[in-house]
């Protein structure tokens, strides 16, 4: 087990050193993130932690937060996995199991066209036909095989009626991946944890195949070797240790360090949802919430873009904007957050609002981020690079409306 930085005298003198070298370092490694994560509770660490944090942050993405004006569209909400916290996933004859037909995403692109939004954000269950007989009749009578043949269909619609895909769909082979990338600006997969532990029986990932870690880092490794911006990220509070969280921040930074696709990591904490295994487990408290945001940005340095929902801590957007952060994430004027539907998204005027009381900018951005959009056009088909260019000025953000705030009000 870990030990804290002392045992018999203030842990704070040596939690400051310990900061203050990740921060000129540019990099925060295994021990001395053990050390600081079990030292939290002690007097003073936390915020020693959250202030090299916002330092670090400072460093590398100066007083900018950015977010992603969306439209959230499920595209199916079957799904083969049975995660003990997930209200999402639906089985086929649940009078709420629902596929979108492709005229339903046209509309909703169309919907979010005429509300200022960029991105059309694609989610769905994984590998819902390897399950449902029901499912795989409905694909062959469209003449498809897989959830992703029809998923491809999809973000060209939304592609082609206007907005930008970005598709989180659980695990996709290297094949899938090259068959959506030109019609999406970016792909993501939650890594959540890197524990094995957790697919113990009685553990949240026991009945779940896709959420195996070797599978999942291998997708983040094929990604990689596809040149696709990808979004990565820990889930909080579903049983797993302070050492694992760490590890799986430790591992996202491996893969971004090695491939160089990785352009965010979410942070991102368990609510427990009624009807559930888990429906039980209390939720994190705000402080341990601000203080993992604050060591992953640590860890992963100034230069990686760290999200933090801001609809599944709402309480606590000021703390959380003093841990690092520097991105919202995807925000909605239109639609739920289909994954945590009792947590409403706050509206952008709001967001706004608390944002810069706390001396920050917030400026909106594509599903791709300035640095990989301007400076790295191999992760691009040309076609998508030039539609996501136009969108944007030369900082790569996109331009407040002339003579307005830097994201418009809503």
């Amino acid at each position: 087990m870990t030990q804290p930085i002392s045992d018999k005298r203030s842990s704070l003198p040596e939690a400051e050193r310990i900061v203050s070298d990740a921060v000129d370092a540019e990099v925060l490694e295994r021990e001395p993130a053990l050390r600081l994560a079990a030292s939290l509770t002690e007097a003073g660490v936390l915020d020693a932690v959250l202030e090299g944090a916002f330092e670090s942050k400072r460093r590398g993405k100066g007083d900018r937060v950015s977010v992603s004006r969306n439209v959230f569209i499920p595209l199916t909400n079957l799904c083969r996995d049975r995660c003990a916290y997930c209200t999402f996933a639906k089985q086929p004859d649940s009078p709420d199991a629902k596929t979108y037909s492709l005229s339903e995403v046209e509309d909703v692109v169309r919907g979010g066209l005429r509300a200022g939004c960029h991105e059309a954000l694609f989610c769905l269950g994984d590998k819902p036909e390897v399950a449902y007989k029901a499912h795989r009749e409905w694909l062959a009578a469209r003449g498809l095989r897989t959830t992703t043949e029809y998923l491809v269909q999809a973000c060209q619609v939304g592609f082609e009626t206007g907005m930008l895909p970005h598709t989180n769909a659980g695990i996709l082979s290297a094949e899938e991946m090259s068959a959506l990338r030109p019609w999406n600006a970016s792909m993501g997969l939650m890594l959540e944890s890197t524990s094995e532990r957790l697919r113990q029986k009685g553990m949240a990932h026991y009945y779940c195949p896709d959420k195996d870690p070797a599978v999942r880092i291998r997708m983040h490794e094929e990604a990689g070797e596809l040149k696709i911006p990808f979004t990565s990220g820990i889930l909080l509070g579903i049983g797993e240790s302070a050492e694992e969280r760490i590890e799986t921040l430790l591992t996202i930074r491996d893969l971004a360090d090695r491939y160089g696709h990785i352009q965010e990591t979410i942070v991102q904490p368990f609510h427990a949802k009624p009807d559930t295994p888990m429906r039980g487990l209390p939720s994190l408290a705000d402080a341990e919430v601000a203080a993992w945001v604050a060591l992953a940005r640590l860890i992963l340095g100034p230069a990686m873009n760290v999200q933090a929902p801001p609809n599944l801590a709402p309480e606590v957007l000021e703390l959380l904007l003093r841990s690092g952060l520097n991105d919202w994430g995807g925000v909605s004027p239109l639609t739920v957050d289909f994954i945590n539907p009792e947590a409403p998204w706050p509206a952008l005027r709001e967001l706004r609002r608390r944002t810069e009381a706390a001396g920050q900018v917030l400026v909106e951005r594509l599903p791709v981020y300035p640095d990989q959009l301007l400076h790295q056009p191999e992760f691009f088909e040309p076609r998508m690079r030039d539609d996501c260019l136009r969108r944007v000025d030369a900082s790569g953000f996109v331009p407040p409306p002339s003579g307005g705030r830097t994201v418009e009000a809503a």
